[in-house]
């Protein structure tokens, strides 16, 4: 998975919003801390939402979901019937 260290939307630009409304990105890990980051996740929050771009607040819930995709990417998905279980 490539990642890439964007700039907070206060450090200038190009920053987060405008990489995400160019579907730059593909998913965003968001973590806040002080008034300035809290201020700026509002429009990050807002963009992902209306761009349909996963988002996360959390390391853990970051680290959960780029897991799964690694398993989505190696395994692929099996779908059963409740009934055959």
């Amino acid at each position: 998975m490539h990642v890439e260290r964007v700039n907070k939307v206060r450090e200038g630009r190009p920053h987060i919003v405008d990489k995400m409304i160019n579907n730059e990105i593909d998913l965003v890990m968001n973590t806040t801390k002080g008034k300035g980051s809290i201020k700026d996740s509002y429009s990050i929050r807002r963009t992902a939402l209306e761009k349909s771009i996963p988002y996360f607040t959390t390391l853990e819930g970051a680290s959960a979901a780029t897991h799964a995709i690694q398993q989505l990417q190696e395994r692929g998905l099996e779908v059963h019937k409740l009934q055959d279980l």
